[in-house]
């Protein structure tokens, strides 16, 4: 067993955006595991609509 790993796991999550409506997206979390223990998340993103791949930093929805 590796001390310190990293994976990678995608979800769908449940946003809502006023111009849209319900919206669900695929988002992807890249986290760090020390012994299987999920420590910090290093990058989370997720998948549009329109299939491009963005930083979840950058979108202003409300869950």
């Amino acid at each position: 067993m590796k001390i310190v790993s990293i994976k990678r796991k995608t979800t769908t999550e449940n946003y809502f955006s006023r111009p849209m409506g319900k919206l669900t997206a695929r988002v992807t979390y890249i986290k760090r595991y020390f012994f299987g223990v999920p420590i910090k998340t290093l990058h989370k993103y997720r998948e549009t609509y329109y299939g491009e791949v963005k930083d979840c930093k950058d979108c202003h929805l409300f869950i």
